[in-house]
């Protein structure tokens, strides 16, 4: 194994759900974590302090990943570099989505491939790269397949509101790790890379504070607030630390290299959600089913 203990970690988008700073910590790691503005590196740290303790992690302020040489700071000296920043806002445009994701996940291997010290790097991509949510359809997927359908669909001429958000989230993904892989076998840098590719998030919420991403769909039902997750079809989730500890895997086992890792739990739709909370809390009152809600029949391959 690759030893975590004392050297430092760079996980970019400290701000997002995913657990990766915090399973590093736990795995030896000293994290230096990148957010957009020092409002949230301020809670951050001071959570991350609280929990283990002045110096397992410091906060650096990337204003916009997209920028050349926007991580060259937070590279210096580290080990490996997990880059996790991504945009979701889930914009129609493709242009408010796509080439920010591109540019980011590029500037960051372009900064870390200036380091001789890292010898690892982790690019979170998404199920969404390989193929997007379609309900009621039996597919099997690998990680031999690419998520074109939403490529081609994203870049379709405007009116982009016609055509929703996920489109544009899924082709940012798909190019984002394309772009990833060519990096790497164009400039032959002297670190591995591998990427994670999770489908929907769920668990724990760090903080009260933590914008929950994908686990705030989960918040909102219980909330009874269904409109909140209507236009969220049925997928595979996969908990959201399982997610994090594969992140920390494809940084320090030797066997795992050059590999897309896919993180795919159970399959689920709104009903199975709402039946497990009706479990936990007997006494709440929930709303009723989703009539005819769709499954997503998709085998991992």
């Amino acid at each position: 194994m690759l030893h975590a203990k004392n050297s430092y970690a760079v996980a970019s988008g400290i701000s997002h759900m995913i657990h990766v700073a915090d399973q590093l910590i736990q795995a030896g790691y000293r994290v230096r974590g990148t957010s957009r503005d020092t409002t949230k590196t301020a809670w951050i740290t001071e959570m991350f302090d609280k929990r283990y303790g002045e110096g397992k992690f410091e906060a650096v302020v990337v204003k916009d990943m997209a920028e050349s040489g926007a991580f060259d700071e937070a590279c210096k000296g580290v080990s490996g570099v997990a880059h996790v920043a991504s945009v979701l806002t889930f914009d129609s445009d493709p242009n408010k989505v796509i080439p920010t994701v591109v540019n980011g996940a590029v500037n960051a291997a372009t900064s870390a491939a200036k380091q001789t010290s890292v010898k690892r790097f982790v690019y979170t991509s998404s199920s969404t790269a390989i193929t997007a949510p379609r309900p009621n359809v039996e597919i099997t997927i690998s990680t031999e397949n690419w998520n074109n359908e939403d490529v081609k669909a994203a870049w379709e001429p405007p009116p982009f509101e016609a055509k929703g958000a996920w489109s544009p989230y899924g082709a940012s993904k798909t190019q984002a790790e394309q772009e990833m892989w060519k990096f790497v076998k164009e400039h032959e840098p002297g670190f591995v890379l591998n990427a994670v590719l999770p489908n929907t998030n769920m668990g724990e919420i760090l903080s009260d504070k933590r914008p929950a991403s994908s686990g705030g769909w989960v918040r909102s039902v219980y909330n009874r607030n269904l409109n909140a997750v209507k236009d969220v079809p049925p997928q595979w989730m996969v908990n959201v630390k399982d997610t994090a500890r594969l992140h920390v895997a494809a940084l320090l086992d030797p066997e795992v290299e050059n590999e897309r890792i896919l993180a795919f739990a159970h399959p689920y739709n709104w009903n199975d959600v709402l039946a497990v909370l009706r479990k936990i809390h007997p006494d709440k009152n929930f709303p009723t089913d989703v009539e005819d809600e769709p499954r997503r029949f998709k085998q991992v391959g």
